[in-house]
């Protein structure tokens, strides 16, 4: 049996926080989800556990607007440390921006593997989840 899919959420906007945690507590694909409100708290846990698989998210769920640092910052500073890391993280940005510019940028960024625009519905975090599941099964 695989095991549960564990969920990173990089967001500031606690309301989205709230209800994305709540949609993911009821999906059994689901383990362990991990909430932080700028992408540099992300980063340094990250960091933190590389080396632990065990610690470290299958999906992160990243928006772009935050303080601190946004989700183009949190890219940028990830790139050199993803491949430092005991896992491969799949990155979706999850952003209210219907910008093209938004869009292509994150479409064109290799580390992402799409773009969704908020509010995510649980069919769409599904079939983020099955997506992953697939890749690992590969």
């Amino acid at each position: 049996m695989q095991n549960k899919i564990q969920i990173a959420i990089i967001d500031d906007d606690k309301i989205f926080q709230l209800i994305t945690n709540k949609t993911l507590n009821t999906i059994d694909l689901v383990g362990h989800i991990w909430q932080f409100y700028n992408g540099e708290e992300a980063l340094m846990y990250l960091q933190d556990h590389a080396a632990q698989p065990d610690a470290l998210p299958d999906i992160i769920l990243l928006d772009i607007n935050m303080p601190v640092v946004d989700g183009w910052t949190f890219l940028k500073d990830y790139f050199p440390l993803h491949s430092q890391l005991s896992k491969p993280i799949s990155i979706h940005m999850v952003s209210s921006s219907i910008d093209p510019k938004d869009i292509e940028r994150a479409t064109g960024t290799p580390l992402v593997q799409e773009y969704i625009i908020k509010p995510i519905t649980k069919d769409k975090i599904l079939d983020v989840i099955r997506q992953k599941m697939e890749q690992l099964e590969a």
